[in-house]
């Protein structure tokens, strides 16, 4: 098959018998073109299939109205949540998305934060885990700006969108403490992750203290925040301590593989264990019993994500550089307690 000739603003202007001056104004949307004009240039478009050149008009505007985002897993049910509200804010501000996925590996987060850079993307939304010294400066040496998303930058240098995890985790595990268990045991994200798996753990710690508990390290273990993690970490939990009733987790799909590990140890939950996870993604309210969870607002940690880059990429006012979002608890079937004090 033959390949088609690429129709240029020349051929355009040539049609309508215009400037290209003028076709260049009618496609850029500038009002000072006659509607007779207009009209007659937009027929001629229609008729011969112009597309405009995306990366020429970036180059003479300097502005490619595209934007950079690096996620660590788009099949993940909590980053596709994150990724839905930033593209619905980037389509109300007439704003494209370029996704690239970083499997949470520094190196790779390194290598496209500098691939979209040189795609000369308008600006960055980065989701990911800790912010190293490499991050810090590549970030400071962007010529555009950068938001945090669903991370925090622990130095405070960089724009972010976040909830507090620590108040946020504490208040989960006071629910399995308000239900009168003794021992709740734990399982943590990484013991690496700074960003996540330290200030929930640390939330967990704080709400043992509250209550007059002592922390006990022997009731703790480590997942990588998947399904799987979650049901070894749960049966090695129940191995090593046959009196613990509860356990919270730092992430649903965790909770639903402790849930699961119970449940072929017959533990029935909630009547003699509780259970409760960190999120509140669809998976929560897909299993039985239905998971009690943190209910993180991914949607709105998007969509207030992109709202900040949009201030940043068009000079408006900023009135907070780092936002905090509210959480709240979604009480369900894993757990006795159903209410929560707001």
């Amino acid at each position: 098959m033959k390949k088609k000739e690429t129709i240029t603003i020349y051929d355009v202007a040539r049609e309508a018998n215009v400037s290209m001056a003028t076709v260049s104004r009618v496609v850029n949307g500038n009002p000072n073109v006659k509607p007779a004009t207009r009209k007659k240039v937009l027929e001629v478009i229609r008729n011969l299939g112009y597309r405009p050149n995306a990366v020429a008009r970036g180059l003479a505007s300097k502005k490619t109205t595209t934007v950079g985002v690096v996620i660590p897993d788009i099949s993940n049910a909590f980053y596709a949540e994150v990724a839905r509200g930033i593209e619905d804010i980037a389509t109300m501000y007439n704003y494209n998305i370029i996704l690239s996925n970083s499997d949470l590996r520094q190196e790779r987060e390194l290598r496209l934060i500098e691939t979209l850079m040189e795609k000369q993307v308008d600006g960055l939304l980065f989701l990911g885990g800790t912010i190293t010294p490499a991050h810090q400066e590549i970030f400071a040496a962007s010529s555009v700006p950068v938001v945090l998303v669903a991370t925090e930058d622990l130095e405070k240098k960089l724009p972010f969108v976040h909830i507090d995890q620590k108040e946020a985790s504490k208040e989960a595990v006071m629910v399995l403490l308000a239900e009168g268990h003794k021992k709740v045991g734990y399982i943590s994200n990484p013991n690496e992750d700074m960003v996540q798996g330290v200030p929930r753990l640390e939330g967990y710690k704080q709400a043992l203290r509250e209550t007059g508990m002592e922390y006990d390290d022997s009731i703790v273990r480590y997942g990588d925040n998947g399904y799987r993690s979650g049901y070894q970490a749960m049966q090695e939990l129940l191995k090593a301590e046959p009196e613990m009733t509860a356990v919270a987790c730092a992430s649903d799909e965790m909770a639903v593989g402790a849930l699961h590990a119970l449940q072929d140890a017959d533990k029935k939950v909630p009547e003699a264990f509780s259970v409760i996870g960190f999120h509140n993604i669809p998976l929560a309210s897909q299993v039985r019993p239905l998971l009690s969870t943190v209910s993180y607002p991914m949607y709105d940690v998007g969509a207030v994500s992109m709202r900040l880059l949009t201030k940043y990429m068009l000079h408006e006012e900023i009135e907070a550089e780092q936002v905090w979002l509210p959480f709240s608890l979604e009480l369900r079937n894993s757990t006795n307690l159903k209410q929560w004090p707001e």
